[in-house]
């Protein structure tokens, strides 16, 4: 089917739940009218270019011939047509090339590119990754050198991580590094599972690698980063020779077929060093974050196509009486069962939405913050924020894509449909660039941590006067609103209580809940998303101004999420503190080894 970009949908979420007017003195350029056409254009793009091209790509897929990639059809095209269009380039330095235009409008523009086709949305997706890698940590030769290809699209980037030994763990990566006598160095060793790490879609790849020199220290205290490129680059900015690294083969997948996930050979690859010796993983993490942030934003977007999809088969297909009207045969819209899990799907895509989006408006705060306190209030929420972004949303997309398989009933389940790629292709996001599991530990651990619990305590500061303003209205489904958000708060206070006191001498206990502390702070952050959005849709609604249909429906998908999602609250706090004594008790013959 059709891609329909969402684009009075993001607009509303930039405005109203991620406060994107918070941006207004650092980037004035972003007014309300280039905001509006830049997302038209990017909808425009995404819906007639890349959107024909996703089911043909995931049947014909990415082929390996020749020890070479060769992207599934039609892909070099658009992506020629997308590096010419600047879209690489919204958010990146306008020395290099780039726009300088806020991440929060990147994040709402790459939405579109990942719903319209994933596959194709994950190569630019780690350019941008690697741009912010350098961006941090590069020289300034290096920035002259490569930034102003990869802000325009005309080179890509890759993330080379993981080995076939050393996983999440990337204590145990063995590719090695040697100095080569002539100031850069040479590296030999074998990665696994690198997103687009070759292909024929642009004339050159910059890989950044985790790797090993002599003598460093074991763990992942001894891990440098380096930037090899595919073909090698001479001073003047012009292409040399190929260098020596090669993909062995490409993975394959359950999903996302047209992205090529490659194992990458470097036989004693040319690389020059980023950042300082041993500090790779510092270095690696500016790019693991963006990717994280991103990976988010796939979560809200191949819900999105999904739940579109699903919607138009329930306006089509016609099955049984009509429990409002008695119409027989029905539309499957017409049957409240269906509604109801329509309007879920769609309240936590927007919940999800605002919360990504929210994420990326204080990652822009914490650079470019008028003031120091501003900037490190933002750069603490962007840190809580974006491991909640991550696995919230990725689990949100696989939830609403096998709802939207379930609305097409047996239909969904023939390949031919479409509905069922959509499920496939979502099942990677919470695997890859972080497992949710770790992003839970992440939070808990690290971002918990910070001043004793103070990241969360100033977020739930900040939400209550959304469920007092709510509980005040004279609007009763507005009440009903701000009561839950009110509970879900509590429930919040009550499940970091139990965390802090016990991840400080009981540390199984508060690993073994981190997983739902992760969904409790996700489903209450979403339910504020939709709160000030229903807030919002009020005044519309008195001040008598557009859609009062739509305003409406942004109400309902606040009380329906409130209702099926936010009520679920307490019971959430009390599964984070369960404790491990069970699982600890449970051995492997007991579990039925």
């Amino acid at each position: 089917m059709s891609y329909k970009a969402p684009v009075r949908d993001l607009l509303f979420s930039l405005t109203e739940a991620a406060e994107f007017a918070r941006l207004e003195a650092a980037f004035p350029a972003a007014d309300a009218e280039t905001v509006a056409a830049v997302l038209e254009a990017a909808g425009s793009f995404s819906a007639d270019v890349l959107a024909p091209l996703n089911r043909p790509g995931d049947v014909a897929g990415a082929r390996f011939e020749n020890g070479r990639v060769r992207a599934a059809p039609g892909f070099a095209a658009a992506y020629g047509g997308f590096a010419q269009g600047g879209w690489n380039g919204l958010s990146a330095d306008p020395r290099f090339g780039g726009q300088g235009l806020p991440k929060a409008l990147e994040i709402a523009v790459f939405e579109m590119i990942q719903a319209s086709n994933m596959a194709f949305g994950l190569c630019p997706m780690l350019t941008l990754a690697a741009i912010e890698a350098l961006s941090a940590h590069g020289t300034d030769r290096q920035k002259a050198l490569y930034l102003p290809r990869l802000v325009s699209g005309e080179w890509t980037g890759t993330m080379n991580l993981t080995e076939p030994q050393s996983g999440s763990d990337l204590g145990g990566i063995t590719t090695r590094a040697e100095p080569d006598g002539d100031g850069g160095y040479r590296l030999t060793g074998q990665k696994i599972y690198i997103t687009w790490g070759d292909h024929d879609v642009a004339e050159n790849i910059i890989h950044l690698v985790l790797a090993r020199l002599p003598g460093a220290p074991v763990g992942s205290r001894g891990l440098s980063l380096f930037l090899a490129p595919k073909v090698l680059v001479s001073e003047d900015g012009s292409l040399g020779v190929a260098n020596t690294l090669r993909p062995a083969s490409i993975e394959h997948k359950l999903g996302i077929h047209a992205s090529p996930t490659c194992v990458m050979l470097f036989e004693d690859a040319k690389a020059e060093l980023v950042s300082a010796p041993n500090q790779g993983l510092a270095a690696m993490f500016v790019m693991m974050n963006a990717a994280r942030l991103q990976v988010g934003v796939q979560g809200v977007a191949i819900a999105e196509r999904a739940y579109q999809q699903a919607l138009a088969f329930s306006l089509e297909r016609k099955q049984g009486r009509s429990a409002w009207t008695g119409a027989s045969p029905s539309r499957l819209f017409d049957h409240p069962d269906v509604r109801r899990s329509l309007m879920l799907m769609k309240a936590r895509i927007e919940a999800a939405r605002g919360l990504c989006l929210s994420t990326a408006v204080a990652a822009d705060l914490a650079r470019f913050a008028t003031n120091p306190v501003d900037r490190e209030a933002a750069r603490m929420r962007e840190d809580l924020l974006t491991p909640i972004a991550k696995a919230w949303s990725t689990d949100m997309g696989v939830e609403t894509a096998s709802m939207a398989l379930q609305i097409h009933g047996g239909m969904g389940f023939i390949e031919e449909t479409g509905a069922a790629q959509h499920y496939r292709d979502a099942r990677i996001l919470p695997i890859y660039e972080g497992t949710n599991g770790i992003q839970a530990i992440d939070l808990m651990g690290r971002k918990l941590a910070i001043g004793k619990g103070k990241a969360v305590r100033e977020l739930v500061a900040e939400i209550f006067p959304t469920a007092s303003a709510l509980k005040s209205a004279d609007d009763a489904w507005l009440h009903t609103i701000g009561a839950r958000l009110e509970a879900g708060l509590a429930a919040v206070q009550s499940a970091t209580g139990w965390m802090l006191e016990r991840r400080g001498h009981a540390q199984p206990d508060a690993l073994a809940g981190a997983t739902p502390y992760l969904k409790l702070l996700g489903d209450v952050i979403g339910g504020w998303m939709l709160a000030k959005g229903a807030l919002a849709a009020s005044q519309h609604i008195a001040a008598g101004e557009g859609d009062k249909d739509y305003w409406r429906t942004r109400i309902g998908l606040a009380r329906v999420f409130s209702e099926q999602v936010l009520a679920q609250a307490p019971a959430l706090s009390q599964a984070v503190s369960q404790g491990s004594i069970d699982l600890f008790r449970a051995t492997p013959e007991s579990m039925g080894a």
